[in-house]
């Protein structure tokens, strides 16, 4: 990673972590905000580890205003995200402009055309056909699907059922007990990165076995 494109990121993560919700805010009564300089930090440990890179396709299926999408679109080729609020989705365009303008007067790079938000739910089959007409991919085609710990067990099944094997499912917000799911691997060694993100590896399913015990040739 050059240096301009580190000051990047950390002014990228700086300008969205000044500008979190918390608790009791929005229709839901809740809404949390990834912490991006965390993050970042458990990103640099993908990178380094070769499990993402310029051409891997990442979803965030609960994107919010699109922070997580900004700050990822630097690192990987698609950066997609789904936000089944629209009042919240709407806040991505302002918040982007505002820190397109401050990147340039830091003489630092615009964040790529690779982004596509879109507004619907993650759990329904329908958005996800909208997204494969307007960006021509598909749930089978991401090696990431992020999301915050809220959703996570809704999303899992999701990632089991439809990614491709070796799909990576990032949680964020865990603690000390990490979930387990249904065909789902959790990375020991690396989880939980920053103390707070959990990976998990979809399993490759087993080659069918023939009556010598050896796997049949495809």
């Amino acid at each position: 990673m050059d240096e301009r494109l580190s000051r990047t990121l950390e002014l990228v993560s700086s300008f969205y972590d000044q500008r979190k919700v918390g608790l009791d805010i929005g229709s839901l009564g809740f809404r949390r905000s990834t912490d991006l300089k965390t993050l970042l930090a458990c990103l640099a440990v993908l990178e380094q580890e070769g499990l993402m890179g310029p051409d891997s396709m990442f979803l965030d299926m609960g994107c919010g205003d699109g922070r997580v999408n900004v700050l990822v679109s630097y690192l990987v080729k698609v950066s997609v995200g789904i936000e089944v609020d629209e009042w919240t989705l709407e806040e991505y365009v302002p918040l982007k402009k505002e820190l397109e303008h401050l990147l340039g007067e830091h003489d630092l790079y615009l964040p790529p055309a690779n982004i596509h938000l879109f507004h619907g739910d993650a759990t329904c089959g329908k958005i996800y056909e909208e997204m494969q007409e307007s960006v021509g991919v598909g749930l089978e085609d991401f090696d990431f699907f992020y999301t915050y710990l809220i959703m996570h067990e809704e999303f899992s099944r999701i990632v089991q059922e439809k990614a491709k094997p070796g799909a990576i499912f990032m949680v964020y917000g865990v603690d000390k007990v990490l979930p387990s799911y249904q065909g789902l691997e959790l990375l020991k060694e690396m989880s939980p990165l920053g103390g707070i993100l959990a990976l998990y590896e979809k399993k490759i399913k087993p080659q069918p076995v023939g009556r010598t015990g050896t796997a049949r040739a495809m």
